[in-house]
């Protein structure tokens, strides 16, 4: 499963650092809202793969939250994590605009499998490739794999989010700044080193063996994928 960013709106600050942590050791970006009107600010914008929000939250109620977001057309898939786990319960936070339900208290690796199959059915619905192709190199986004020439390469979580970032703007300039925001999610810091590490340990897997180099450095400017780079 690809890389994910995840919003967890949770009043419980324990419950949530567990679930950020587990998250983020799945490969995943993950980050915490402690009360509803902090998670609505939040979620507003639309950039999160997939929302987990409590019901019963202090300054606006999960339910009230949700019902929100889907007024203001943000379609991003909600699961309710809630200790009020009746039928009714249920239904009502279905009805609210959530798209799942999972009472407390549960496994992680059933809320893990429940979150990855909202976010892949986002994905379907909203037309977005799962396949992405620069020359030789192809990226199966659904299937968590990548080739070369035939080959299949062994990437971590955070080398195939920034692959996958490349190569769906392939062609283009992409910024450190860009990458920053959308495969590290930090908004800080610009000179850090951690996206010339992971470059280059992706380029050498990718490119090493290849005639054709694929992963640029753009002098000054950011990284670029291509066919046929030189």
């Amino acid at each position: 499963m690809p890389a994910m960013k995840i919003l967890i709106i949770e009043d419980d600050r324990e419950a949530a650092a567990y679930l950020v942590k587990a998250f983020r050791e799945a490969g995943h970006l993950a980050d915490h809202a402690g009360d509803g009107l902090e998670g609505y600010g939040l979620a507003s914008d639309g950039a999160y793969d997939v929302l987990i929000v409590d019901r019963m939250l202090p300054k606006l109620d999960g339910l009230s939250l949700i019902g929100g977001l889907r007024e203001q057309k943000i379609d991003t898939p909600v699961l309710i994590l809630s200790a009020l786990g009746q039928v009714d319960d249920r239904v009502k936070g279905l009805r609210a605009g959530g798209d799942d339900y999972l009472a407390k208290p549960y496994a992680f690796s059933e809320l893990l499998a429940r979150v990855e199959v909202l976010a892949r059915r986002r994905g379907q619905a909203s037309g977005e490739p799962t396949l992405y192709r620069v020359g030789d190199l192809e990226l199966d986004r659904l299937g968590h794999k990548l080739t070369r020439a035939g080959k299949e390469i062994v990437l971590q979580p955070r080398e195939f989010r920034l692959l996958e970032y490349l190569m769906k703007h392939a062609g283009q300039v992409v910024t450190r700044t860009m990458l920053l925001e959308n495969v590290w999610d930090y908004h800080f810091d610009p000179q850090t080193n951690v996206i010339d590490v992971h470059v280059s340990r992706l380029r050498a897997k990718i490119d090493k063996g290849h005639d054709a180099p694929l992963l640029q450095t753009i002098r000054g400017a950011g990284y670029m994928i291509r066919d046929g780079a030189r």
